[in-house]
């Protein structure tokens, strides 16, 4: 039997892995409109699961995004082509009207061809390696139900609603062996795909003709990898704390809630960002808000995805900022919304015991909610967070420490002076 060379890609790290499993054998009543023809007699002998999860298949673990996602490509453009291969995928779908395309193409790159048929896709040998089921109206979604023991690809192919469909599907196909694909017209459609009820389809058929949507998918991979990697933080200690005056300071609030012990990385250099808590905790005078980092002025520099760095006041709704813990784990967040408003602040300095090189500083709002995290002592006793109004020269807080020069966010190498 043929194995495929299939590109499997894991929500943080990209490997490579042989194919699914090819079956060639029944699969279940609910085919597309091309095989029902010609197997119609022996339909009402394939076992079959309604289109429902159990409870225990609903579950969610905390390696659900580790499994592992499976990206092909369905293109006629030879950009789409090169694009996908430096990138690592090199299973390619093709009409059965262009085999010559895909001849032409394996010459020239090493690539797995696979070839759409009738509502269904075969490999170079002729054997069937996915069915593709068009979805344009419930019903049709209702009919798509996983087989029992069979283990074959399905592509689905949503012609109308996307969203809700998705996550239909992956409800009623968690626990199935069945990896279940969706024909994705852009790089925005396959995220959709991928992040439905939070595990996402076992993968996409990403359907393009713009180099763009391959480079913004991988993008999107590479973040997502950022997240199974610890950020290395280390100890600072305060050397001086001293009121500055009034500043346009930067209220981000998140999209997603945060637990004590996270927050944003801003600093006034690049050189080192201060892990700034969250309004997570509890007050005597105002209401929580765990989605919230007062996080300093608008000159503040803050970490986002890919290792780059932005101005607070570059922010706004729908970016992406990374949260990081104590430990160093981090995630990715979206910012739901900014406030910019006029406040008192503090400057903050502070200095690792072994460096002899230029301060570490950044300047907060002066108030009790504003706090910076302190380091995890592996016990439940200490401080998660120290606010600034009680901050004080000794005190030990968390700093991630990077290059300091930066062009347009992204580090680089070159002479700098900050002060």
């Amino acid at each position: 039997m043929l194995v495929l060379p299939l590109l499997k890609i894991t929500i943080f790290e990209l490997v490579q892995a042989p194919s699914e499993r090819i079956f060639a054998d029944k699969w279940n009543p609910c085919r597309s409109n091309s095989w029902a023809k010609h197997h119609s007699s022996n339909s009402k002998n394939f076992p079959s699961v309604a289109m429902r999860a159990s409870h225990s298949s609903m579950t969610s673990s905390s390696g659900s995004y580790e499994k592992s996602k499976s990206v092909w490509i369905w293109t006629e453009n030879k950009e789409v082509l090169t694009a996908s291969v430096e990138r690592g995928w090199n299973t390619f779908v093709f009409s059965s009207r262009h085999r010559q395309l895909a001849h032409e193409w394996s010459s020239i790159a090493l690539i797995s061809p696979l070839y759409a048929e009738e509502g269904e896709i075969f490999d170079s040998e002729s054997k069937r390696v996915a069915t593709i089921f068009e979805v344009s109206n419930p019903q049709e979604l209702q009919q798509l139900q996983p087989a029992i023991g069979h283990a074959e690809n399905v592509v689905i192919d949503l012609l109308d609603w996307q969203v809700i469909p998705a996550e239909n599907i992956v409800a009623a196909f968690q626990g199935h062996q069945t990896k279940v694909f969706a024909i994705s017209k852009n790089h925005s459609e396959a995220q959709v795909f991928l992040e439905a009820l939070e595990h996402g389809l076992g993968g996409v058929i990403l359907k393009v003709e713009d180099a763009e949507d391959v480079l913004q998918l991988k993008d999107y991979f590479d973040r997502r990898n950022e997240v199974n990697n610890l950020l290395s933080l280390t100890k600072a200690t305060v050397i001086r704390v001293q009121v500055a005056g009034m500043g346009d300071r930067v209220c981000v609030d998140l999209c997603s809630l945060m637990r004590p012990g996270e927050g944003l990385l801003v600093g006034s250099f690049a050189r080192g960002l201060f892990l700034v808590h969250s309004e997570c905790l509890e007050s005597n005078y105002i209401a929580s808000r765990p989605f919230r980092v007062n996080a300093g002025p608008v000159h503040t520099y803050v970490a986002i995805p890919g290792g780059k760095t932005c101005y607070l006041s570059e922010l706004k709704s729908g970016k992406e900022v990374i949260v990081v813990d104590q430990k160093g784990q981090q995630r990715t967040a979206i910012v739901g919304r900014v406030k910019i408003e006029t406040r008192p602040l503090i400057l903050v300095e502070a200095k690792r015991d072994s460096d002899d090189q230029p301060l570490y500083s950044i300047l907060l709002q002066n108030a009790e909610t504003v706090a910076l995290v302190c380091p995890h002592q592996g016990n439940g006793l200490q401080k998660t967070a120290i606010p600034v109004t009680s901050l004080k020269v000794g005190d030990e807080v968390m700093l991630r420490l990077q290059g300091g020069a930066r062009h347009t966010g992204i580090e680089i190498e070159e002479f700098i002076v900050e002060n």
